[in-house]
């Protein structure tokens, strides 16, 4: 038998992570290994999927709890599969009418797991994600994007119940409308009773009796969903928005999921970016690196001038503040970086008046080699005399 797939180091956290750092881990993963950014990767788009079955089960508190339970008692048996595998289907679980280990300890312990708890819940809808590419400055200056994808919708005739006018319904018999149905069941604690969602109405309790026409019953319609979004200032690749019951629609007129926008942000011909801070490399001429003088340093919206003071080296690098990215943390500094250029393909007169001007000047460095010379030397003179 395959060993069991452990969510939890499929998503990096310990089993004893909070709701917020298993949805932080599942949102890093996500971006990392989403199918936008791996076209054609068949490693990267099952390593999504894998992250995503994984968060469908640690991100609800009672699939959770039951997968916590195989997990200690892999021999137990159930409905989970002995790789794993069986997770993937978990929606289905409570049709089967089984309704996992949470219910035979309810039933045992008095419900310390909960019993049969939000079974008549209809299932809320799947998350959707997607990958908006934003230019260098737009993500830095904010701007307006119309969004556009396809999603199953809640069915406006029926409101997302499936039934004509959203009110054709009728109790169901098999469970009497409660939702729940008790079955026995033989396990290794002995002969218990367990309570389960009824699969003949699939926890709701009622039972369509006339669907609607316009989704077939379904409760959703396949549709090209837009809206305009407003992309705020400062964003990252680490940046995301969500638009609450904007993912897939659910059956039985359960929640709609949300959508998760991430961004591509497109890099700048010149400009680099760390966080709220912003780099830039400019040449500047050699006369002016030598006497100083006044540069145009590019920025988001304009250029700076800027004063370079003279004796100013190649790599030298200079910090304007306020000049950065603007976020809702406050504001970065631009950073420039200077690299003198070297002057090619001077005639003889200008390169005669380029060596009578070196040998009128001493280089610091130039100087401190002549002494060290010159210490070297004397050094090994009385080396030489001692011998």
């Amino acid at each position: 038998m395959a060993e069991k797939k452990n969510y939890y180091d499929v998503l990096g956290v310990s089993k004893n992570a909070t709701q917020d750092e298993i949805k932080s881990a599942y949102r890093k993963l996500a971006k990392q290994y989403h199918p936008d950014f791996h076209p054609g990767d068949k490693e990267a788009a099952e390593k999504f999927k894998e992250v995503n079955e994984a968060n469908a089960v640690l991100s609800d508190e009672q699939k959770r709890k039951q997968y916590d339970f195989e997990l200690e008692h892999p021999n137990m048996g159930g409905g989970f599969g002995g790789n794993g595998g069986g997770f993937s289907g978990f929606s289905g679980f409570s049709d089967s009418g089984f309704g996992g280990f949470e219910d035979i300890f309810g039933s045992i312990f008095g419900g310390g797991f909960g019993g049969a708890r939000a079974s008549s819940r209809p299932a809320r809808g799947a998350d959707i994600e997607l990958t908006v590419k934003l230019s260098f400055l737009d993500a830095i200056k904010g701007c307006t994007k119309e969004i556009a994808y396809t999603r199953n919708e809640p069915c406006r005739s029926c409101a997302g119940t499936g039934a004509r006018g959203g009110t054709d319904f009728a109790k169901c018999s098999r469970c009497g409308g409660t939702g729940k149905i008790r079955t026995q069941v033989d396990t290794m604690f002995g002969r218990t009773i367990q309570v389960g969602a009824c699969p003949d109405c699939g926890g709701t309790g009622r039972k369509i009796t006339n669907k609607c026409p316009d989704c077939g019953g379904r409760g959703y319609k396949k549709v090209e969903t837009k809206f305009t979004v407003n992309i705020p200032a400062g964003v990252d690749g680490d940046s995301s928005l969500r638009k609450r019951g904007f993912g897939q629609a659910a059956a039985n007129g359960g929640e709609p999921g949300d959508l998760y926008i991430h961004f591509r942000i497109e890099p700048h011909k010149l400009l680099r970016r760390e966080d709220k801070d912003l780099f830039v490399t400019v040449p500047i001429s050699y006369k002016t690196a030598v006497c100083g003088g006044k540069i145009l340093v590019p920025g988001i919206d304009d250029m700076i001038e800027y004063s370079v003071p003279a004796g100013t080296a190649g790599g030298t690098r200079f910090c304007i503040r306020g000049k950065g990215v603007k976020t809702v943390n406050g504001t970065g500094n631009l950073y420039v970086t200077v690299e003198v250029e070297i002057p090619k393909g001077l005639s003889r007169e200008q390169q005669k008046k380029l060596a009578e001007f070196d040998d009128t000047v001493l280089l610091k460095n130039c100087e401190q080699m002549s002494r060290y010379s010159g210490t070297a030397s004397a050094v090994y003179g009385r080396n030489v005399g001692k011998q």
